[in-house]
């Protein structure tokens, strides 16, 4: 019997999206592979344009050097199967959460090593709501769905040393000792490329000798509240870790940081005192800081909603320009132009008009169907000193904010739900809770801000009052509230949401009737 007959090939998978590098990487473990003298194949799968979908490199090496399979070769597949991928190696976390998803990672045979940062795909993007994946879950599946993983944010590593994400991906493949070739083949294949020998010689380095985390969700919660501990009172910290259950402590301290520095200090008190009586009313009602830590979280953001001061500030922060750098890869000898395209309209102006003016102005346009006519490009140098002027002086209007026409309208529609979900607690804690994902509709400016509200506004007069004064079932008012959510945020037509609408008057009316 020939036991090269036993001997099966090492297969690799790389899940790459644009601009990672997953084609060099590939071309660098063939390299690798052939300087080794081991039988290699190598095809590319070419993946979908704008971020719905990675390029995928599919490589096999028979772990039997050429020269003992007397004259004899391996036949090697040219496509990844189900169940049958030794190393996984995806240079975006999403990617790594495909390819579990799919099939191709399971728990007896696959070796993960994926970069956990996010590129955020399209559907991600243009979710009404909050469409981000669920890191959490990622992980979990990472870690349940593999013989062993290798996570880390290999993006960052390689962006504070100012070298390639491929080259440190390669490193720990190499480190991880799976495939037959030696680290010296490696290194052989990053000089024979000719591509930045030595930026992509030290990036393997980095990436060979990279200790894992072991610990990852303590490690998350030590930086995240160090860093809510560098930026915030200790005066509101203390009310926070005094007031509250510790339940609530990460999100609260994170809105006080957010609040404070998009307006000040004073306004994220008035953050505590609003969410104080939500609490109270929670704790009577032997909650544990559900509703309140959800509360926090949406309230956090909708007093931080965007309008033109916000954007200005956000692009003319002191880091922002490095950070560019940084992403765009320029030397600090290499000039950098940055261009900032903004096209606000009617509600953008008077976002910031004196209330009163503001409220005048924006009915005035209301009633001649003006509100989607009068917007106007601009093209900002950001990077010129006028440019940062002007968008410094924007910034600058943040004290007088909370006389302006959008301050005086968010402030009264955020009273309003409040006092939704304090309404709720008397009745049902769950009930509670549904009122407070519906602050996900609400988001964003201009027609987004707009479609968003008037959603909200059509589920609070069809769902959320008739279940607060009894009109509609309590039982059933949670999940009534929940789809009607659901129909909104899938459909920007607002067709399902007045499918639903329909649905829920004829609960209401069967519920007045009995």
């Amino acid at each position: 019997m020939n036991p090269l007959e036993d001997i099966r090939p090492i297969t690799l998978q790389v899940s790459a999206i644009g601009g990672e590098g997953g084609g060099v990487l590939a071309s660098w473990i063939v390299a690798a592979a052939q300087h080794a003298g081991y039988p290699v194949q190598s095809t590319s799968i070419p993946g979908v344009a704008q971020r719905t979908g990675a390029t995928i490199y599919y490589l096999e090496v028979f772990p039997v050097p050429i020269a003992n399979l007397n004259g004899k070769r391996p036949v090697l597949a040219l496509y990844p199967g189900v169940g049958d991928i030794d190393i996984m190696l995806a240079s975006e976390f999403a990617e790594a959460g495909r390819a579990i998803s799919n099939g191709f990672v399971t728990p007896d045979r696959t070796h993960l090593i994926a970069s956990t940062h996010r590129v955020y795909a399209i559907d991600e993007r243009s979710n009404m709501a909050d469409g981000r994946y669920d890191t959490d879950r990622l992980y979990t599946a990472a870690e349940e769905r593999t013989k062993a993983s290798y996570l880390a944010d290999y993006r960052q590593l390689a962006q504070a040393k100012g070298i390639s994400l491929n080259a440190v991906l390669l490193g720990v493949l190499a480190s991880i000792d799976i495939l037959p070739m030696t680290k010296a083949d490696y290194l052989f294949a990053i000089e024979q490329s000719g591509l930045a020998v030595g930026s992509n010689a030290q990036g393997f380095e980095i990436g060979f000798n990279h200790e894992f985390e072991k610990n990852r969700a303590a490690s998350g919660a030590t930086s995240v509240t160090a860093e809510t501990n560098e930026s915030s009172s200790s005066k509101l910290q203390s009310r926070v870790h005094d007031e509250f259950p510790i339940f609530c402590h990460a999100v609260l301290l994170e809105g006080i940081t957010r609040l404070s520095h998009y307006q000040d200090t004073d306004y994220a008190a008035q953050y505590l005192d609003r969410l104080a009586p939500i609490w109270k009313k929670e704790n009577d009602a032997d909650g544990f800081g559900e509703v309140t830590a959800e509360t926090g979280r949406q309230l956090a953001l909708r007093m931080s909603y965007e309008d033109v001061i916000r954007v200005a500030q956000l692009k003319s922060a002191p880091d922002r320009l490095e950070r560019i750098r940084e992403e765009v890869g320029a030397k600090q000898d290499e000039p950098v132009v940055v261009v900032d395209y903004l096209k606000p309209g009617i509600d953008e102006l008077c976002s910031i008009l004196p209330a009163t003016f503001g409220r005048w102005v924006m009915g005035f346009a209301e009633r001649r169907g003006w509100q989607d006519k009068g917007n106007f490009g601009l093209h900002l140098k950001s990077t010129t000193v006028t440019g940062y002027l002007q968008l410094r002086f924007l910034a600058s209007l943040k004290r007088w904010r909370r006389g302006t026409y959008r301050y005086t309208e968010e402030q009264a529609s955020i009273e309003t739900w409040l006092a939704d979900v304090e309404a709720g607690l008397d009745l049902d804690p769950h009930l509670a809770l549904e009122i407070v994902e519906c602050a996900r509709l609400i988001k964003g400016y201009g027609d987004t801000h707009r479609r968003g509200t008037s959603n909200f506004n059509i589920i609070r007069d069809k769902a959320i009052l008739p279940a607060l004064s009894n009109r509609l079932a309590i039982e059933g008012a949670a999940d009534v509230i929940a789809n009607a959510r659901a129909a909104a945020l899938s459909d920007p037509e607002g067709t399902r949401l007045a499918d639903m609408t329909e649905e829920i008057e004829n609960s209401v009316s069967s519920t007045v009737a009995d």
